[in-house]
C-alpha cells in the first residue's frame, strides 16, 4: 500500500511540474476536502487554484524532499521554486523569484488524494514577493 501512496504522491508532483490540470482525476478524489483556507473544496476548486498557481508562476516547480506513509495517510515536505509573473493574490507580477517550502497530510480513499491539510509560511512567501503583510501592498 505504501508504494502505491507514494505514486499517487508523485502523480500529484507531476501534475505541478508538467502544469497539466487535466491530470487532477488521476490523483484527486471528485469530492477532496481542502483544509487550506484558500482552496474549496472538490476537484474543480483545486483545479482552479492550481491554474492560478501557474498563471502566477509559470515556470513553478516543486521537488519532494520527504514523504511518510502509514495507513491511509501521507505526509511530505516538499519545495516550490518559481518566478512571479502574475497577479498571485492581489498582488502584481513582480518578476521576483519564489523559493518555499510546504508540509502537506492527506488522507487517502479509493486510491485517491481525498483530504488534504497544509502548512505554510505565507508571510515569508509574500515578504519574497516584496509585500510587507503588515502595511499592504503599497507600504502604508
Amino acid at each position: 500500500m505504501a508504494d502505491n501512496h507514494r505514486e499517487l504522491v508523485q502523480r500529484f508532483v507531476d501534475m505541478i511540474n508538467a502544469h497539466d490540470v487535466s491530470t487532477m482525476s488521476e490523483h484527486t478524489a471528485p469530492g477532496h476536502i481542502d483544509h487550506n483556507t484558500v482552496v474549496e473544496d472538490g476537484i474543480e476548486a483545486n483545479t482552479a487554484f492550481w491554474e492560478q498557481i501557474f498563471a502566477a508562476f509559470p515556470d513553478v516547480k516543486v521537488v519532494t524532499h520527504d514523504l511518510v506513509v502509514e495507513g491511509d495517510r501521507i505526509a511530505g515536505r516538499f519545495e516550490y521554486s518559481g518566478t512571479h509573473q502574475g497577479t498571485f493574490f492581489g498582488v502584481e507580477a513582480t518578476g521576483r523569484p519564489l523559493n518555499f517550502q510546504s508540509i502537506d497530510f492527506w488522507r487517502v480513499e479509493d486510491g485517491l488524494l481525498a483530504e488534504h491539510w497544509d502548512q505554510l509560511d505565507m508571510a515569508g512567501l509574500f515578504r519574497q514577493l516584496g509585500v510587507d503583510i503588515h502595511a499592504g501592498q503599497d507600504g502604508r
